[in-house]
């Protein structure tokens, strides 16, 4: 009797540790979500991320009773570093889709871009870049020349390996002398941004959409850019160009989503790279109903094989994406659900187009002032940022650590 007494409690010892390993297995495969901790202050907005080896810089805009502050500040090594601003000032063009930007560079230095007021106009504004080698002092660059108080705007920047950077932005100039948009085309344009300051400005489409945020990412190879493009007939898909041994190639589409409509739908597409590996997010309405879509490359941006609908079938877009260490993509976006409350969700996708289940990482507020939530990863880490609608506005933050399965 005694030893069927230890034996069967041994059994159950067993049954319990088991069971233990099997939930212990079931969180490791549950993504979630914890509020981050960041220095944004009451009244920050329109925040960006960016990454460069373990280290995280979120910026944002500071809104003042009468100006605005970009600033930024640099986690590493498990903290903070304090709040740094760039510039301030009351000539801002301040716009919940068209937002500031910080990169580092691959010598250490740092490259900010903001928007200027240039005129009178309420639609002319230019893009200034900035250069710093320690954070704090900047130097300002000026990455187009024409003078022109129109447009200049949803600047994207990829950082080289030569201490430089393509800088690349959407540029309304063919507006000048009072155009209308029977006579003239918002363009794509680029330059070159080096120790020796910008290189003359080129377009790579010159007839685009007017306000969707661009995108642009380093493959192992080139320079992908992708953005909303502009037919005669008004088909607004999106498009990308190519930089590969010094030279641009032609635009070519990310897919055929045929969505035809008269004015600009401000949502734009996101591009996340390593090396030949590329996914693309984007929204659409082709076949009128309303998707967020992610498209997978294997060859540099060069095809998209699988394509995806990944929303949860009432998406507002405003998406973005990041590769993961097994190259899947994570998702996110912006979903509008009938009832209930508007919410930030994100959902893993394989390379072969296969879903996992969307999560929440926050609710949100559908007004535009909510904004683009932006994402990065670092390691097993990602990170979001958005904008809380709320009186003041503030920047908000949180964390995911990848689950064992997605690492």
């Amino acid at each position: 009797m005694r030893k069927r007494s230890i034996a069967t409690a041994l059994l159950a010892r067993l049954i319990v540790v088991a069971l233990a390993l099997v939930g212990g297995c079931a969180q490791d495969e549950t993504p979630r979500v914890r509020l981050f901790e960041c220095p944004t202050p009451a009244g920050s907005a329109e925040p960006n991320l960016h990454v460069r080896e373990n280290r995280l810089y979120v910026s944002w805009l500071h809104h003042g009773e009468t100006g605005h502050a970009f600033q930024y500040a640099l986690y590493e090594d498990g903290a903070w570093r304090g709040v740094r601003t760039i510039v301030e000032g009351e000539r801002f063009f301040a716009n919940w889709a068209d937002v500031p930007s910080i990169v580092e560079l691959s010598d250490g230095s740092l490259v900010a871009h903001w928007l200027q007021r240039n005129g009178d106009d309420p639609h002319g504004y230019d893009a200034l870049l900035a250069v710093s080698h320690d954070g704090t002092r900047w130097s300002t660059r000026h990455p187009h020349r024409d003078g022109t108080a129109t447009q200049h705007g949803f600047v994207s920047i990829a950082a080289d390996d030569r201490a430089g950077a393509a800088v690349v932005w959407l540029d309304g100039r063919n507006y000048a002398g009072g155009k209308g948009e029977d006579e003239a085309e918002m363009q794509l344009m680029w330059c070159d941004l080096s120790a020796d300051g910008c290189a003359p400005e080129a377009a790579l489409d010159t007839r685009v959409c007017s306000c969707c945020p661009t995108s642009v990412a380093r493959t192992a190879t080139s320079t992908l850019v992708a953005y909303r493009d502009r037919s005669p007939s008004e088909v607004r898909d999106i498009s990308l160009v190519r930089r590969e041994n010094g030279a641009w190639s032609e635009p070519y589409a990310l897919a055929d989503d045929g969505w035809q409509i008269s004015g600009c739908p401000v949502n734009g597409p996101a591009l996340a790279a390593d090396g030949e590996r590329v996914a693309a997010a984007r929204f659409t309405l082709g076949g009128g109903e309303a998707a967020v879509r992610l498209s997978f490359s294997r060859d540099e941006g060069r095809t998209f094989p699988v394509d995806v609908r990944v929303d949860d079938g009432n998406p507002l877009g405003r998406s973005d994406v990041v590769l993961l260490p097994r190259g899947d993509a994570l998702v996110l976006w912006i979903e509008s659900p009938p009832e209930g409350a508007v919410e930030i969700r994100a959902r893993r996708v394989a390379p072969d187009g296969h879903l996992d289940d969307s999560f929440l990482v926050s609710t949100t507020s559908p007004e535009r002032a909510s904004g683009f939530p932006r994402m990065e990863r670092i390691g097993n880490h990602v990170y979001f940022a958005w904008t809380e609608v709320a009186e003041p506005t503030r920047v908000r933050m949180a964390t995911l650590e990848l689950p064992r399965p997605w690492r």
